[in-house]
C-alpha cells in the first residue's frame, strides 16, 4: 500500500512535474509570444521610431540644409561686407594718406611762405615784424614797436569808445580801428602805420641810385626815422610832426604819404607833363600857378619839363583834386599825349600861299570849302559862326553860302585837354545849346567835356590863370570859391576866378563878355566899364537904377551907360536861322530863330507884332510864330 502510494505519489509527482513543465512551457510560450509581440511591437515601434527618426532626420536635414543655406548666405553677405569694409578701409586709408600728403604739402608750402616772408622781413630791416608774426602765431595780438619801447602795443580790432577822438601818434590823423594801442601811456598807432616798413625801395622821386627791392620806381631806399619831431617835408614843403622817412644819400626827409608821390603827372591846367623836383632849379622867385603864393627855394614842387616853359606849382595844390591830374608811368607817354591833344579841326589843306598859310581848306564844321580872307568886301557886321563875335581879320569864308570863321576858330584842336576836367574835351558844332558855365543860350562851336558838361567857345577860350582889365592882379580859378562875383553881384556856386592878393572874384559869364558891342541907343561902340564914380546911376536902356560898383557898358564919347544884359540881350550869341531841334516845346514842329521879321508878323501867343527876336515854324505850311520873350524855352 505503501508501495502503491509511493508509486502514486511518484506518479503524482511526475504529473506535477509534467504539469509544471507544461506550465513552464506554456509560460515560456506565452512569454515567448509576449516577447515576440513585444519584439514586434518593439520592432514596429522601432520602425515607427525609425520612420519618425527618418522624417525627423529629413526635417533636420532640410533644416540643416536651410541653416547651411542661410549660413552660406550669411557667410557670403559677411564676406561681401568684409570685402566692402576692407575696400572702404582701403579707400579711407588712401584718402587719409592723400589728405596727409596734401596737408604736408600745404604745411611745407606755408613753412616756405613763412620762411620767405621772414627773409623778406629781415631784408627790409624791420625789427618788430618778426615779433608780431611770432606773437600772432601764438594767439597774442600785440607787437613791440621801435617808436614805443616801454610797453608792447595791443591790437584793437574794433573802436570801443566812439566818443573818444584820439589821434594816431604816427601819422597825426584821427584814430580808427584797427589800431595798436598802449593804454598805460595813451599811445596809439593805426595798424597801417604800425606795420609801415623801415625802408622803401625803388621810389619814383629818386632816380640817382640803384634799385634794391620793391615795385616802386625809387632807385634807393627810404629809411624810417625812429625819432619823432617837427620837420619840413622836402617832398611837399609842408610841416610834419609824425612818422618821417629819410634818404641818407640825398639828405632828404619826407612824410610817409609823400613817399608815394608820382614822379610825372599830366595836369589838366597845363598842356605839358609836369615833373616832381625837390628844389627850385631857378634861383629867382617863382609863384605857384594855382594859388599864386611863393614857392620856396628848397621846397618840393611840380614843374614843366619843356624847355622855356616856366610852369610850376606846389605839390599839395596840384594833387588836391584827383579829377584834375593823371599819373604818367613813363616819360615817353608825355609826347604821345601832346600829339593826341593837337588833333586839328582842318580835314584837308587844299591850297597854301608863299608864307605857308592854308588859303583853301576843308573843315569839319562845314560842307563846302573855306577860303582865307583878310577883309570883308561889304561893310556889314558879320559874325563868326564859331564864336558868334564880329568878324575881324584874318578869317575864312564860304564862297557858296554865308558862313564865316575866324582863323583862330578854324585852328582850334578837335580834341584838347581842358583845364576844368581831366577828361578829354571834344569840339562839336551845333545849332543851339545852353552853356553850362556862362548859362547863356548860344550856337556855333562848343566843347563836350566828359559826358555832361557843354562849354561854349567864349568860355573855352578862358585860361585858368588870366589877366583881367578890370583888376590889377592875376586871377586864377578856385573850385571851392563861393563868393559873390564883383562883375554882376551874383553868388558863384560852381567855383570862380579869384585874386590871390585881395577879395576880387569873377565868374565865367563876366569874363566871357565881349570887349565891345553895338546897340541902337548909341552910334558908337560900347565897351565894358569896371567902376563908376557916380553916387546914383541908371541904365539908359531899361531906365532902371544901376549899381555903380558892378560892371556895365558905356560909351567913351557920349555919356551912355547900360547893364550888360540890356546891351547884349538874351540871344546875342545865336545866329539867325538856327534850328532849336533839341529843345522841348509845345509846338509839334521844329522852330527857327530870327532877330528881325520881314513884314508884319503877329505873335501867336500875345497877338502883337514881332519886332524883336522871335521863333518861326520851319514848316512852310504852318504859320506858327511866337516872341522869344513870350515862349519860355
Amino acid at each position: 500500500m505503501k508501495v502503491k502510494n509511493k508509486e502514486t505519489v511518484s506518479e503524482n509527482r511526475n504529473e506535477s512535474e509534467s504539469l509544471s513543465e507544461n506550465k513552464n512551457e506554456r509560460e515560456n510560450e506565452i512569454e515567448n509570444e509576449s516577447v515576440s509581440e513585444n519584439k514586434n511591437e518593439t520592432e514596429n515601434e522601432t520602425e515607427s521610431e525609425s520612420e519618425s527618426e527618418s522624417v525627423s532626420e529629413n526635417q533636420n536635414d532640410s533644416e540643416s540644409v536651410s541653416e547651411n543655406k542661410n549660413e552660406s548666405e550669411n557667410e557670403i553677405e559677411n564676406e561681401s561686407v568684409r570685402k566692402n569694409k576692407n575696400k572702404n578701409e582701403n579707400e579711407i586709408e588712401n584718402e587719409k594718406e592723400s589728405v596727409s600728403k596734401n596737408k604736408n604739402e600745404i604745411v611745407s608750402k606755408n613753412e616756405n611762405e613763412i620762411e620767405r616772408h621772414h627773409n623778406a622781413v629781415q631784408q627790409i630791416q624791420h625789427p618788430f615784424h618778426r615779433n608780431e608774426i611770432e606773437r600772432h602765431h601764438n594767439g597774442v595780438q600785440q607787437i613791440e614797436h621801435p617808436f614805443h619801447r616801454q610797453h608792447p602795443l595791443v591790437l584793437v580790432a574794433e573802436q570801443s569808445n566812439l566818443g573818444l577822438k584820439a589821434s594816431c601818434d604816427g601819422c597825426g590823423e584821427l584814430l580808427s580801428a584797427p589800431c595798436f594801442s598802449c593804454t598805460n601811456c595813451n599811445y596809439h598807432l593805426h595798424k597801417k602805420c604800425a606795420v609801415a616798413p623801415l625802408e622803401i625801395s625803388n621810389h619814383p622821386l629818386h632816380l640817382q641810385h640803384p634799385i634794391r627791392s620793391g615795385k616802386s620806381r625809387h632807385q634807393h631806399p627810404f629809411t624810417l626815422f625812429r625819432r619823432r619831431g617837427s620837420f619840413i617835408c622836402d617832398a611837399c614843403g609842408t610841416e610834419g610832426n609824425s612818422i618821417s622817412y629819410i634818404c641818407s644819400t640825398c639828405n632828404v626827409m619826407v612824410h610817409k604819404k609823400c613817399t608815394a608821390l608820382p614822379r610825372i603827372i599830366k595836369f589838366s591846367r597845363h598842356d605839358h607833363c609836369i615833373f616832381h623836383k625837390y628844389f627850385l632849379e631857378d634861383l629867382t622867385r617863382q609863384d605857384c600857378k594855382i594859388c599864386f603864393n611863393e614857392i620856396k627855394l628848397d621846397s618840393g614842387n611840380y614843374s614843366c619839363g619843356k624847355p622855356g616853359c616856366n610852369y610850376i606849382v606846389h605839390v599839395n595844390c596840384v594833387l588836391e583834386d584827383d579829377h584834375l591830374y593823371k599819373v604818367i608811368e613813363e616819360e615817353k607817354q608825355c609826347e604821345e599825349l601832346y600829339k593826341k591833344y593837337m588833333q586839328s579841326s582842318i580835314i584837308r589843306v587844299i591850297e597854301v600861299n608863299e608864307a605857308g598859310e592854308a588859303t583853301k581848306i576843308e573843315h569839319f564844321s562845314h560842307q563846302h570849302c573855306l577860303v582865307l580872307a583878310d577883309k570883308m568886301e561889304e561893310e556889314i557886321d558879320r559874325k563868326c559862326d564859331g564864336c558868334l563875335l564880329s568878324i575881324s581879320p584874318l578869317f575864312y569864308y564860304c564862297s557858296k553860302c554865308p558862313f564865316f570863321l575866324h582863323k583862330t576858330c578854324v585852328e582850334l584842336p578837335r580834341i584838347k585837354q581842358h583845364w576844368f576836367r581831366q577828361s578829354n574835351a571834344i569840339l562839336n558844332f551845333k545849332g543851339f545849346l545852353e552853356c553850362n558855365f556862362c548859362c547863356r543860350p548860344c550856337s556855333g562851336f562848343f566843347y563836350n567835356i566828359g559826358e555832361y558838361l557843354r562849354m561854349c567857345l567864349m568860355c573855352a577860350k578862358i585860361a585858368d590863370i588870366i589877366e583881367c582889365e578890370g583888376h590889377q592882379h592875376f586871377l586864377f580859378f578856385d573850385f571851392k570859391c563861393k563868393e559873390k562875383c564883383n562883375g554882376c553881384g551874383i553868388r558863384c556856386w560852381r567855383g570862380a576866378f579869384r585874386c590871390g592878393k585881395c577879395r576880387f572874384v569873377l565868374d565865367f559869364a563876366c569874363l566871357a563878355l565881349p570887349h565891345s558891342a553895338l546897340h541902337k541907343i548909341d552910334e558908337h561902340m560900347l565897351n565894358p566899364t569896371y567902376d563908376d564914380d557916380k553916387e546914383q546911376s541908371y541904365c539908359d536902356i531899361c531906365e532902371q537904377e544901376r549899381d555903380p560898383t558892378l560892371w556895365h557898358y558905356s560909351c567913351s564919347v557920349c555919356d551912355t551907360s547900360a547893364h550888360p544884359k540890356c546891351v547884349l540881350g538874351q540871344f546875342s550869341f545865336l545866329n539867325d536861322g538856327i534850328t532849336w531841334a533839341d529843345v522841348d516845346h509845345l509846338h509839334t514842329h521844329h522852330l527857327k530863330f530870327f532877330r528881325k521879321a520881314k513884314g508884319y508878323l503877329e505873335c501867336s501867343y500875345c497877338g502883337k507884332l514881332c519886332q524883336e527876336e522871335f521863333l518861326k515854324c520851319e514848316e512852310s505850311t504852318c504859320s506858327y510864330i511866337v516872341h522869344c520873350k513870350c515862349w519860355n524855352y
